[in-house]
């Protein structure tokens, strides 16, 4: 099947239209027409080959929202018509461990949404920036959201899994005080999320502008972390933060913030290293640097699930196919509140 994507031929040049190939539908396959798709920082990273091993044509997008066009014989779980999503994993080994503990985002073998490792060509994924996806059926979510909320829905298949996967595996909930660090959008879905699991949500931003929006996220307090005085008064009293910025930047301002055996984990993924921490920040207090990526496909179900019953979907800003570059630039500068999704409908235009 010959259909429309937008992707880049090189690293120099930039995301335009191009025709691209999916495979036929196998026995455990799900065709998707294709609705929506986000707009995430990885994708620029992936496409201008600021990531070791961009493989081109690369067409980006693991944030995808759409419709079941068809299905494989052995497919039972989604019909034709059913809303549903697709993350940053369309593959991967299904027997070892992780995949068995429904991890499989840290399957050795796991494939991403592009440039992961395929059978059909051009011998590696393309993603979602494109009318049509063929995904086996497992790694195929369902969404019970309105139709109306189907866009900012989108970004909740990387930026809320993202964020949800730490906050459930470290407890975040009633009784516990819990940071967001960054008001992006990672961050955003932090702090919703974190609230409406009921954790006392303190978010952190380097901007005085963003304190109305950050409260008007969930976030129970705001702290400006370029002032010295507000971060002190919240010495050694988070039992867990969630730092989502994408840029190096000073890790023991936050490390000196959490209580005893509080953990600070990294979601956001810079070009260049942060600078190393000072260990003592750590082993005085027992204290965690951890990470966490993504997460499993049983976990983002669950995500989707308690989004759907809360209410909670991305802030996005809509925009056009042909206007993906000019994103990609606002998105460096910040200029989004706070997730960029394409209507894939104009690709034809």
């Amino acid at each position: 099947m010959t259909i429309l994507a937008y992707g880049a031929s090189a690293a120099n040049q930039p995301v335009s239209r191009m025709d691209i190939t999916r495979r036929a539908v196998g026995p455990h396959d799900v065709q998707i027409e294709i609705l929506y798709c986000g707009i995430c920082h990885s994708d620029l990273h992936q496409v201008r080959s600021e990531w070791a091993g961009t493989l081109y044509p690369c067409v980006p997008g693991h944030e995808i929202v759409g419709r079941v066009a068809a299905i494989g014989a052995h497919v039972d779980a989604h019909q034709p018509g059913d809303l549903v999503g697709v993350g940053c994993i369309v593959d991967s080994c299904q027997h070892c461990a992780e995949c068995d503990d429904g991890l499989e985002n840290y399957c050795n073998g796991m494939v991403g949404t592009y440039n992961g490792p395929t059978a059909d060509a051009p011998g590696h994924t393309l993603g979602g920036y494109s009318q049509a996806i063929v995904v086996h059926e497992r790694y195929v979510l369902k969404i019970i959201h309105p139709e109306e909320q189907l866009a900012a829905v989108a970004p909740l298949l990387c930026a809320g899994i993202t964020t949800w996967s730490p906050l459930r595996h470290w407890g975040a909930g009633p009784g516990k005080k819990v940071g967001i660090v960054g008001i992006g959008g990672l961050g955003h879905m932090g702090v919703k999320l974190a609230h409406a699991m009921g954790a006392h949500v303190v978010a952190f931003t380097t901007s005085e502008t963003k304190r109305a929006d950050a409260k008007a996220l969930g976030a129970d307090e705001v702290v400006v972390s370029r002032n010295a005085d507000e971060m002190a008064a919240h010495g050694q009293s988070f039992d867990f933060i969630l730092n989502t910025v994408a840029a190096p930047h000073d890790l023991d301002a936050f490390l000196q913030l959490l209580k005893r055996d509080g953990t600070m984990t990294l979601v956001g993924a810079p070009a260049t290293p942060h600078p190393s921490p000072n260990v003592f920040n750590l082993i005085m207090r027992r204290r965690s640097l951890a990470g966490s990526m993504i997460g499993g496909i049983p976990e983002t179900q669950e995500m989707l699930d308690f989004c759907a019953a809360h209410g909670i979907t991305a802030d996005i800003e809509m925009i056009r196919a042909d206007e993906i570059e000019p994103a990609y630039e606002r998105m460096l500068k910040g200029d989004v509140k706070y997730r960029f999704v394409m209507d894939i409908a104009t690709i034809g235009d």
